[in-house]
């Protein structure tokens, strides 16, 4: 298979205002865009042609870099678009909302040390919330990595590169994190991929 750029599951000036059109309009458009073709130029010849995204990542992990990074930052990416919705936010649905609080505490310990995660990752990066030996477990990685490559499965994940918050909340990175857990999660999609990592 090639890597390509998947359309926006709503307007570009559907999420504000906690992500603004040109944010969308940059960080879909530009840098998303770059790690699909330079994904696709960097797969040429690997032998991993015809996989999946998934399987290009855990396979490229630690023996190919390059290739590692643009697959990892668009599987990130076709999640991460998703993870958002108009009007999102919100609780939980029930059942994950009973697996989050068995497993993390509670809902607000889970979105505290969510957004910690993120204000703790240095430089680039991602903070998950992801399946891992059949318990939820928060997690965070620098660059484009993920948990497929430590055997987990992430059901959500939230992009701390400046690209994704500087045009609208410059260096307030824990500014963009709650609002992006209490604005713009769509738990529908959440709950979908831990329907799929549970079985």
């Amino acid at each position: 298979m090639t890597f390509t750029l998947p359309e926006l599951p709503y307007a570009y000036d559907a999420l504000g205002p906690y992500m603004s059109k040109e944010t969308l309009e940059f960080h879909h458009d530009k840098h998303h865009k770059a790690y699909v073709d330079t994904g696709n130029k960097l797969l040429e010849g690997t032998g991993l042609e015809g996989k999946t995204v998934e399987e290009i990542v855990t396979a490229s992990y630690g023996t190919n870099q390059p290739l590692f990074n643009n697959a990892g930052q668009h599987f990130n990416h076709l999640h991460f678009w998703n993870w958002m919705k108009p009007n999102g936010g919100g609780a939980a649905p029930a059942a994950l909302a009973a697996k989050i609080d068995e497993d993390l505490g509670g809902f607000d310990k889970f979105k505290a040390d969510f957004i910690q995660a993120g204000v703790s990752q240095f430089g680039s990066g991602w903070a998950w919330l992801a399946v891992k030996d059949g318990k939820l477990a928060i997690l965070k990685t620098p660059n484009g990595e993920n948990p497929l490559v430590h055997g987990a499965k992430p059901i959500l994940g939230v992009d701390v590169w400046e690209h994704s918050y500087y045009i609208d909340y410059r260096n307030r990175r824990p500014d963009y994190l709650k609002a992006f857990i209490e604005n713009l999660v769509n738990w529908e999609y959440v709950e979908k991929l831990y329907g799929e990592a549970s079985k």
